[in-house]
């Protein structure tokens, strides 16, 4: 469960986002929506950072950055390309918060990270570098590392961009799954509203330097009015 409660946001001088509220709970796929430069990257990059927001009951300021990182996941924009870089490598690094001392990986982390990739339909990949993997195949990889993390959130900027709409589907619905059948909370920063309607709970919509939480149903006009001024 994730709960900030009337917080302000600010980059130097300007305020992206003023005495915003949003809770979230186990099970919940929620979509973040707005404009370009509304601010929804800086709030999922406060949503790890900021110490008044409330994790499962604990505030982020008292969560040591062990804690913090077994309970929530981060699957940002960027894409690892190392050359000789595998597959499973990738997604053993989210196993690093379980390690012993010196970050070595047992054979239950094997196991899981396993599970991870066959959970995203990429064990055929296994032994594949990065450098060889398509966008759509490296973000499921990605999204292999953060459900080895085994974490109860999981928190994602622009999954889907750049992918092509059956990739953005087919990622959408496997992001449905973690939440609605495994009881993750998740939330993710999108623009590709077509693939998120059909499966999100909820949207969190910014406009201006305001957030407010919407049902589906409620999202679906206000979304359109955004998107259409």
């Amino acid at each position: 469960m994730i709960r900030l409660d009337n917080i302000t946001l600010a980059y130097g001088n300007r305020t992206i986002l003023r005495e915003v509220s949003l809770h979230l709970h186990a099970g919940e796929l929620c979509a973040l929506v707005g404009r370009n430069g509304a601010g929804k990257s800086t709030l999922l990059r406060a949503l790890t950072s900021h110490p008044d927001i409330v994790i499962n009951g604990t505030p982020l300021r008292s969560l040591s950055p062990e804690k913090l990182a077994r309970n929530i996941a981060i699957v940002n924009t960027e894409r690892i390309r190392i050359e000789n870089l595998r597959i499973e490598e990738v997604v053993a690094m989210g196993r690093a918060p379980y390690t012993n001392w010196i970050g070595r990986v047992q054979d239950i982390d094997r196991e899981i990270v396993a599970a991870a990739i066959e959970q995203v339909g990429m064990t055929s990949f296994v032994g594949r570098t990065t450098t060889t993997l398509s966008d759509g195949e490296l973000q499921r990889v990605m999204i292999a590392r953060a459900i080895a993390q085994q974490t109860p959130i999981i928190l994602l900027d622009e999954p889907t961009a750049f992918l092509d709409i059956p990739t953005r589907f087919e990622l959408a619905h496997l992001l449905a799954d973690l939440a609605h059948k495994e009881g993750k909370t998740i939330l993710f920063s999108t623009h590709d509203i077509d693939s998120a309607l059909p499966v999100c709970d909820t949207f969190a919509i910014i406009e201006g330097e305001h957030l407010q939480k919407l049902s589906k149903r409620e999202a679906s006009a206000e979304i359109e009015r955004l998107f259409k001024r």
